[in-house]
């Protein structure tokens, strides 16, 4: 993996760049200052998605991003839909001060089209899932819905939810009192679809997100591949360090990796301060639960044959603002180049302070 840090006008961009058969680039794209109203930060950072295939790749075409905010009910209408892609739009405030900030994933020569609201295709089969339009609004009918929905999108292409999609994000309004329902929901759909523990499950993160709409209390995104056989995938566990999931009742697998002809991706789940016994630990310590929930990240990345040179990107999730400079620090320090964003958005359990999730990509 090449990193690089580069500033565009006023954006601040950092990416990661995978040059295999198919080149991948991800990168996380921040305004430089934060003083700014929306809209200017809105602005450089639409200019800081197309300087990435100018600087690096003309061909390069941007296949997913997330819209990071920091007040969804006034920003999301202004969120262009110009850059044609799965796009996810979640209030997670970017914790460095500013209003907005943006995950782009980059690919060469992308066909990705829209063959359903929010779920886009290309020819090879992968399938980018933005944010669905569904019926309910209530935590439970509308994680079935999202489910049932991709299932029978990936079922119109000789694919299926327990085949084929390997990664997932639900992201819950008030995920303290509305976490039940996405459990409950993902929990009866995967069982009707043969996703069970004595089978597997799907790299997953439930974190705190709020819609723009009011009386949406689940956002969804996902991310399939049509063309993936069951003997490409591998479950990774970190059982030294962490807890089946199904211990404490959820279906979600820690990590998934996923082997191509020139490359191997894994995707790791969200991941939190956890021993292998289900215990939060370090309760209270932010520090020592950043540095305990990255242990636990590098053994399953291990277990996958990576390392955290071969990480895209990092996701982190913070349950209280005041934690941001502590483990800001930390990051800072131990990953400079990786692309990486820190937003306010608590976790699924109250005791956990910080999680992270990331992508990586290595050659096999």
């Amino acid at each position: 993996m090449e990193y690089l840090n580069f500033k565009y006008e006023n954006a601040l961009i950092t990416l990661s760049d995978f040059k295999g058969e198919c080149r991948e680039v991800h990168t996380i794209i921040r305004p430089a200052s934060p003083s700014e109203s929306f809209s200017a930060q809105l602005i450089c950072l639409q200019k800081g998605v197309k300087a990435v295939a100018e600087k690096i790749g003309r061909r390069l075409r941007p296949v997913f991003m997330r819209w990071f905010l920091s007040d969804a009910a006034n920003q999301a209408h202004c969120i262009p839909d110009s850059f044609k892609c799965a796009t996810s739009i979640i209030q997670q405030s970017p914790l460095d001060g500013t209003k907005v900030a943006l995950w782009v994933i980059y690919k060469e020569e992308a066909d990705f089209k829209e063959v359903s609201p929010g779920i886009w295709k290309n020819g090879n089969g992968e399938l980018w899932i933005g944010d669905m339009p569904v019926s309910a609004t209530d935590s439970f009918t509308m994680t079935t819905e999202y489910l049932e929905q991709l299932d029978k999108t990936l079922n119109r292409f000789g694919a299926s939810l327990a085949d084929n999609c390997l990664r997932t994000w639900f992201m819950v309004r008030d995920i303290d009192v509305n976490y039940k329902g996405v459990v409950k929901g993902r929990n009866e759909v995967f069982s009707s679809k043969g996703l069970t523990y004595a089978s597997h499950f799907i790299a997953s993160t439930g974190i705190n997100g709020v819609s723009a709409d009011p009386f949406r209390t689940v956002a969804f995104n996902a991310y399939a591949d049509t063309s993936v056989k069951p003997s490409q995938i591998r479950y990774l566990h970190g059982s030294t360090h962490l807890n089946p999931t199904a211990e404490y009742g959820v279906a979600f697998e820690r990590a998934t990796a996923v082997d191509y002809t020139d490359r191997r991706h894994i995707f790791v789940s969200g991941t939190a301060s956890i021993n292998n016994r289900g215990e939060i630990v370090y309760p209270g310590d932010v520090a020592k639960q950043t540095h305990r929930m990255l242990e636990n990240i590098e053994v399953l990345l291990k277990e996958g044959g990576a390392e955290w040179k071969d990480v895209a990107h990092l996701i982190v999730y913070l349950r209280d603002i005041a934690d941001y400079h502590t483990v800001e620090r930390i990051f800072r320090k131990r990953f400079p180049e990786v692309p990486t964003v820190i937003v306010l958005a608590p976790v699924c359990r109250p005791g956990w302070l910080v999680e992270t999730e990331c992508m990586a990509i290595t050659t096999k």
